[in-house]
């Protein structure tokens, strides 16, 4: 039996804000491996990638195409949870900056990502950690340019 307490929606709440203020900011990498289980997995549209060093060749390409990101987490909820882990729904408005050479401007995405995450809780440090991240929809807004 698992000493671990379950994780609570307001927590899982406030490291979804905190996983999504880190991508906005482009920190480095290496703050994310506190939040990452060590067997994690991520499937993004256009790749699915495995452990921190995925995660952390995922990350070096998107900070380099991508910039002005703002991320908005508009919902979080958890579908289920045990002592174990929680799987709870993600729906973040993402807008990003993009440039394409040999455009004269950039073009802004903005968008919708609908995602279902696996949390834990890290035995060694108690506090929430990512066991699956799955993008599941991308809805576009009107006049969005496109990935």
């Amino acid at each position: 039996m698992s000493e671990l307490a379950p994780l609570t929606q307001p927590e899982i709440l406030e490291f979804a804000k905190a996983w999504y203020r880190k991508l906005d900011i482009h920190v480095p990498v290496d703050e994310y491996a506190p939040l990452l289980a060590s067997d994690v997995e991520l499937r993004f549209p256009e790749a699915t990638v495995k452990g921190f060093e995925g995660y952390s060749g995922w990350y070096d390409r998107v900070i380099n195409i991508f910039f002005d990101e703002v991320h908005t987490v508009k919902e979080v909820t958890v579908k289920s949870a045990t002592a174990e882990k929680a799987d709870v729904q993600v729906v973040v408005k993402w807008e990003a900056s993009v440039w394409k050479a040999p455009a004269a401007t950039s073009e802004r995405i903005v968008l919708d990502a609908y995602q279902t995450w696996e949390v834990k809780r890290s035995p060694e440090t108690n506090k929430p950690v990512i066991s699956v991240y799955i993008v599941d929809e991308l809805k576009y807004y009107e006049g969005s340019a496109t990935l």
